[in-house]
C-alpha cells in the first residue's frame, strides 16, 4: 500500500499537536483549537481525528469540557500506527499507465513508501516531543484554575 502524504502528514500533526498540548493525562485540547493551531478546517480533518480514535490513538471525550488527548503514553505510540489508522482504507492507485511506468516508476515509488513505512515503524510520538523541546519549543504549562472571589 501506498502512503499517501497529505493524510498522513496531517494525522502525525494532529497526534504530535495533542501530545504537546494535552498530552496523557486529564487534560484535553478541542478539535478546533487543534485545526486552528495547524492552519486547517476543523471539518477537513474531523474524519483524521474520527480515524485516530477508532484506532485507539486518542481519547474522545465529550461535553462542554471536551476535547481529545492520546490513547497511549507517547513512547508507546509509533508513528507508523498513526500513518496506517488514517490509510488503511484507502484505495490503491490505478496502475500508471505505460510499460516504462509500470516497470519503473511504480517500483520505485513502493520501494520508497516502505522505506517510508520502516523509517516511521522507528519513531514515537515521544521522538517527536524530543525534537520540538531541541528546538526550544516549550509545552505551554497548565494552571490550576481558582474560583476564589
Amino acid at each position: 500500500m501506498m502512503i499517501r502524504r497529505d493524510r498522513a502528514m496531517t494525522a502525525v500533526a494532529v497526534m504530535l499537536d495533542i501530545a504537546f498540548h494535552a498530552g496523557r493525562g486529564e487534560e484535553v485540547t478541542g478539535g478546533a483549537e487543534v485545526a486552528g493551531r495547524l492552519g486547517a478546517a476543523r471539518r477537513g480533518i474531523e474524519p483524521v481525528f474520527q480515524a485516530l480514535s477508532r484506532a485507539g490513538l486518542l481519547d474522545s471525550l465529550r461535553g462542554p469540557n471536551g476535547g481529545y488527548r492520546l490513547g497511549r503514553r507517547p513512547r508507546d505510540i509509533s508513528l507508523s500506527e498513526v500513518v496506517a489508522a488514517v490509510t488503511e482504507n484507502e484505495a490503491e492507485p490505478g496502475d500508471p499507465a505505460g510499460r516504462l511506468q509500470a516497470a519503473v516508476v511504480a517500483p520505485l515509488w513502493q520501494e520508497m513508501s516502505d522505506l517510508l513505512r520502516e523509517r516511521l515503524a522507528g519513531l514515537t510520538l515521544e521522538d517527536l516531543l524530543r525534537r520540538a523541546q531541541a528546538a526550544g519549543l516549550k509545552r505551554p504549562a497548565s494552571e490550576p484554575l481558582n474560583f476564589a472571589i
